[in-house]
């Protein structure tokens, strides 16, 4: 795992007495490295790209029945909650194909961009930690991350060899849904071997609506799936080379879809090696190589197949990183992506809403760091070509260019200032550009525009941090101004499946307009770190307001949130309450009729940790939304159908050794 252990220079003073805070003493404290980073820097020690990690206990307690719902309340993010089986990340308010989820470092290559009732495929429940980078990440991922990245680590292609077997076993259970969920993960050695092997289920029924009486839940919300996942590589005193093959299945409804289910199967492949100082000048070349195999079928309420997706990726990356050259150290690379996407009629086997797209990227990076006295500066660039090539349509290419620069330098003894500034490009998607059928899951025909431009965004961010001590804080502003944004307007345009006047399905027309997004995060906290004892406190805010040129609010536009939490650890105790209330938003498309009302939302947790042998045994019960408010996200196109669960207990045991 990617943690290192340290001292510090000036240690944290964590070790509380039961809510004293006079009594402390000093411990280590971990630095959880970010691996989706240039430089694979410590988490809060980013320029381009401020980052938050989710891992160890806290990732357990906040994991959901999605990757969306277990991120959704962290800075700067929201979700696109569509259901128990689909929500997938907003940040900043951009979403869809603006932010890019990864999964050690590789596309997931799931359809998940293309529209908020597929599902995304990297799992939470098998991950060892979850890396958010929420800025101008596009320089080493692509156009598909100009919104920010999500990176999904399960090291199931492992870099270290362990003395004995390690592993993880969890089981938990949840009443609000009936819920019964597994996972597991496990890594040993054979010589210089290291293996790994992990998997995951959930078998969930429809969930309990808020306020609702006992037995009455949300129509259409069941959810099943189930992970398996292996690895394996050889670690030499150079470096390593590995493969991993893992397999996806995943069975959900689709609420308000008039009974709607997907049925999702996915198959990956992957290569990851790295060789220490493969040629004079330089200290590390890594390559990876991916190939993912991935389908859905969207069911009717009867069970019948209505349209066939299909994915087919093959993505490789190549990146060396030198040593320092006057002053500056980085690394440079290339990265290639071939696609075939396809949305078949179950009937005809033609195309329906989106025809057969292959696609083809191919982009060169360059990062790069230097130190200027007390002054940290970081500058890069990346270009890159995109093809798309559809049957029966207009073939398009793109090129793109997109550069940023950052410095932090300090202010005063452990407070620095940040300041970063970025132009990221993104080449317009296959169904923005050439969508024009009907999508029964979210009941709307959907018409793209084969003439689209490609979008340019232009980001400048001021952060503000104390970095050091028991009470640290940041604060974040930022402005992100697109030219040819994309964006879906729905009417009240009623079509049958065949694109004639009916009352099965409402027109969606993709536009393009420039629009500005705007909005601050700032938080506190007080002895908030992994593993420290006593009481930890933390504050924070965030708030979102995108808007197009002259033509009034963006869609789907974020709540303005504010949040509370205290967690406490004693030993093998550890014990936490948050409060999250999220205000009305009345901020409407103009397309838009309904305002999302504010909610409060009251979790809990409490676990306890015994030694039984050798295996460390951990007991625990988890509380969401234990006031049962009746919370609709205004990120979600179903917030009017579909709330999210009610009152939710759940308990489980994880066994480690």
């Amino acid at each position: 795992m990617h943690v290192q252990r340290t001292i510090l220079a000036s240690a944290v003073l964590a070790a509380l007495a039961p809510f004293s805070f006079a009594q402390t003493t000093s411990q280590p404290v971990a630095t959880v490295v970010v691996t989706a980073t240039p430089f694979n820097a410590a988490e809060g020690d980013q320029i381009l790209t401020p980052a938050k990690v989710l891992a160890g206990d806290e990732l357990r307690t906040k994991l959901g029945s999605s990757l969306g719902d277990t991120l959704s309340n962290e800075l700067g993010v929201s979700a696109s909650a569509f259901g128990a089986g689909a929500s997938r990340p907003i940040i900043r308010g951009l979403e869809g194909n603006r932010v890019k989820v990864l999964e050690n470092g590789m596309s997931v290559s799931d359809l998940s961009g293309l529209s908020n009732d597929h599902a995304v495929t990297g799992e939470a429940a098998t991950a060892r930690q979850i890396e958010i980078l929420r800025g101008p990440a596009a320089l080493l991922y692509g156009s598909g991350a100009i919104g920010g990245l999500v990176n999904v680590v399960n090291e199931r292609i492992p870099t270290e060899l362990h003395d004995k077997p390690t592993g993880v076993v969890e089981t938990r259970y949840s009443n609000v849904d009936h819920g019964r969920a597994v996972s597991f993960s496990g890594d040993a050695a054979a010589g210089k071997v290291a293996l790994h092997v992990d998997g995951s289920g959930r078998d969930a029924g429809a969930y309990h609506i808020p306020g609702a009486p006992d037995g009455d839940t949300l129509a259409n919300s069941e959810l099943r799936q189930h992970t398996l996942g292996a690895g394996a590589s050889y670690i030499g005193a150079r470096g390593h080379l590995g493969a991993s093959v893992s397999s996806l299945k995943k069975h959900y409804g689709i609420p308000g879809g008039e009974g709607a289910k997907i049925d999702l199967d996915q198959t990956r492949y992957d290569i990851d090696g790295q060789l220490d100082a493969p040629l004079p000048g330089f200290e590390k070349l890594r390559f990876k190589a991916g190939h993912t195999d991935y389908g859905h079928v969207e069911l009717n309420a009867e069970g019948g197949p209505e349209t066939v997706f299909a994915n087919r990726s093959t993505e490789t990356r190549l990146e060396m990183a030198h040593k320092p050259l006057a002053g500056w150290e980085g690394s440079f690379g290339v990265q290639t992506e071939h696609t075939r996407f396809s949305g078949l009629s179950a009937d005809s086997g033609e195309s329906a809403t989106v025809p057969v797209t292959v696609s083809s990227t191919h982009a060169a990076f360059l990062v790069e760091q230097r130190q200027f006295g007390k002054t940290r500066v970081n500058a890069g660039v990346r270009v890159e070509s995109v093809k798309r090539e559809p049957e029966g349509a207009r073939r398009r290419s793109f090129d793109l260019l997109s550069y940023s620069a950052g410095a932090v330098w300090p202010l005063a003894r452990d407070y620095t200032v940040g300041l970063t500034a970025s132009v990221a490009q993104r080449a317009p998607a296959a169904d923005e550009l050439y969508s024009g059928g009907p999508h029964e899951s979210t009941l709307t025909f959907d018409i793209g525009n084969p003439n689209f431009k490609k979008e340019t965004s232009r980001n400048i961010e001021l952060s503000f941090r104390k970095v050091e001590g028991l009470v640290r804080w940041q604060a974040n502003f930022f402005q992100n101004r697109v030219r040819d944004f994309i964006y879906g307007e729905v009417n009240d345009t009623l079509l049958d499946d065949e694109g004639n006047p009916g009352d099965e399905l409402r027109e969606r027309i993709f536009r393009q307009a420039n629009a500005t997004i705007r909005g601050m995060e700032a938080e506190i906290s007080y002895n908030q770190h992994p593993h420290t004892q006593g009481l930890a406190l933390r504050a924070f805010g965030d708030l979102s307001r995108g808007s197009l040129d002259d033509a009034g609010s963006l869609p789907l536009q974020p709540a303005k949130r504010i949040g509370l939490e205290a967690n406490y650890r004693q030993g093998p105790l550890r014990g936490g309450v948050s409060v999250l209330r999220a205000l009305k938003q009345e901020r409407l498309a103009s397309f838009e009729s309904t305002p999302t009302p504010a909610y409060t939302q009251l979790d809990a947790n409490l676990s306890y940790t015994q030694r039984f042998q050798n295996v460390d045994l951990t007991w625990f019960i988890i509380g969401k939304n234990l006031l049962d408010e009746d919370i609709r996200i205004s990120t979600s196109v179903l917030k009017d159908i579909a709330p999210l669960p009610g009152r939710n207990l759940t308990v489980g045991v994880r066994a480690a050794f």
